[in-house]
């Protein structure tokens, strides 16, 4: 069942979201050659907890961490480790968070250095793919148009949409319907209305569209090596357009004074 939020409950999501993109600031902020995956996950899980919330991922379906740390060839579901971030990475960090009784989600891409050509593009493609997503998550369309939208500006530049992994509800449970897929049909699937909070998330992988998951039981990779980028926003539909509840822009303010700093070394 699809649950239309409240007033209230739209202000304690935004609550939620707003404390994930805190926390990616965060990890922004941190995020460097030299650190290892594991010491963004402590940090986040410390400042999560420090500011009354609780890291939804971690213990979610048996998962060990706040983060999912995703690098280079890792779609998804990277579980935070010893490994030290390199030069030329680049890191997908999805957190999640649960406060006040309601859930906020994203994803956030990091270029650590001096990264390719190949995984500039990727990256700005995946983040304009959501953009046009969420464009889309407006009273009145269907779930295919949105899908369509982002599968079609993706495959334009040679690259391929997850389909195995999609977005989803969100609210009072992490992952609540309908299933925001990737790609899909114009005018098809669920009708989208007004009070719908939904998490899009473009997963976007440089070659092939296949995946594997990994003997852990969460790693998810490119079937080709290639490397994959992930974007992710909590997104309200409204009538007109839609209302982004987390943010970016206090994570690349982060990423520019990193840049500064970078260039000034004085890091």
């Amino acid at each position: 069942m699809i649950y239309l939020k409240t007033k209230e409950e739209i202000k304690l999501i935004r609550e939620s979201s707003l404390l994930v993109s805190k926390t990616l600031a965060l990890v922004a902020s941190k995020i460097r050659p030299g650190v290892s995956t594991l010491e963004l996950d402590r940090v986040a899980e410390t400042f999560i907890r420090n500011n009354d919330g609780v890291p939804a991922f971690k213990g979610f379906e048996g998962f060990p961490n706040t983060l999912c740390v995703s690098v280079n060839d890792v779609v998804v579901h990277g579980i935070p480790s010893d490994y030290k971030i390199k030069d030329g990475d680049i890191v997908s960090v999805d957190c999640g968070v649960l406060k006040n009784g309601f859930y906020g989600d994203s994803c956030y891409t990091f270029e650590i250095g001096d990264v390719s050509e190949q995984k500039k593009l990727l990256c700005k493609i995946a983040k304009e793919a959501l953009t046009l997503g969420i464009e889309k998550a407006v009273e009145g369309n269907r779930l295919g148009t949105l899908g369509n939208v982002i599968q079609n500006h993706v495959e334009e530049y040679g690259f391929s949409v997850v389909r195995e992994l999609n977005g989803h509800g969100i609210g009072r449970d992490l992952h609540e319907e309908p299933e925001v897929r990737n790609y899909g049909k114009p005018w098809r699937g669920e009708k989208l209305h007004s009070g719908m909070v939904i998490a899009i998330e473009p997963m976007v992988n440089a070659g092939s569209r296949k995946i594997y998951q990994m003997e852990d039981g969460w790693t998810v990779k490119t079937i080709d090596g290639k490397p994959a980028a992930h974007f992710e926003h909590t997104v309200l539909v409204r009538e007109d357009k839609a209302e982004v509840l987390s943010t970016f822009e206090i994570i690349e303010e982060q990423i520019e004074k990193n840049n500064f700093l970078w260039q000034n070394s004085l890091l």
